[in-house]
C-alpha cells in the first residue's frame, strides 16, 4: 500500500533508522519469489533483507523467512540475515522472528518524514 512504499523509500534513504551503520545497497532485491523491499549490507559488509511491512504480522515474517531461503542460496550474499521492520509489530510475529533468527525493528514514520514530535514541544502553539 501506499504507507509501506513511502516506509521503503524513507527506509533506502536512511536506513540507520532500522540498524544502526546499515546501508542499503538496493531497493525491491529479484528473488526468484518476488523482490525482498531492501537488500542492504551491516558495518562487517553482511547481507541484511529488509522486508517493510505497515504493521508487522505473521504473514511478514514468513513472507521473509521465505526469502532469506532463496538468498542463501547466492553465495556473494551468503550469510544473509532478515529484518523485519514496521510502524507496529505484533506481539506473535515478534515471537514467531526471534525463534527464526529475525530481527524486528519498530520505526516512527513520523521521524522518517522528519516531522517534528509533539511530545517534545515545550509549549503548545
Amino acid at each position: 500500500d501506499g504507507v509501506e512504499k513511502e516506509l521503503q523509500a524513507l527506509l533506502a534513504a536512511h536506513p540507520h533508522h532500522v540498524e544502526p551503520e546499515l546501508i542499503c545497497v538496493q531497493r525491491e532485491f529479484p528473488t526468484d519469489l518476488g523482490p525482498v523491499d531492501l537488500l542492504c549490507r551491516d558495518a562487517n559488509g553482511g547481507a541484511v533483507a529488509v522486508e517493510i511491512k505497515r504493521v508487522g504480522e505473521i504473514a511478514g515474517v514468513e513472507q521473509l523467512t521465505r526469502y532469506l531461503e532463496r538468498m542463501e542460496k547466492d553465495p556473494l550474499l551468503r550469510p544473509v540475515r532478515g529484518v523485519l521492520a514496521a510502524q507496529v509489530i505484533k506481539p506473535q510475529a515478534r515471537v514467531l522472528a526471534e525463534s527464526r533468527g529475525i530481527r524486528v525493528a519498530e520505526v516512527d514514520l513520523r521521524r522518517l518524514r522528519g516531522e517534528e514530535d509533539p511530545e517534545l514541544r515545550l509549549f503548545d502553539l
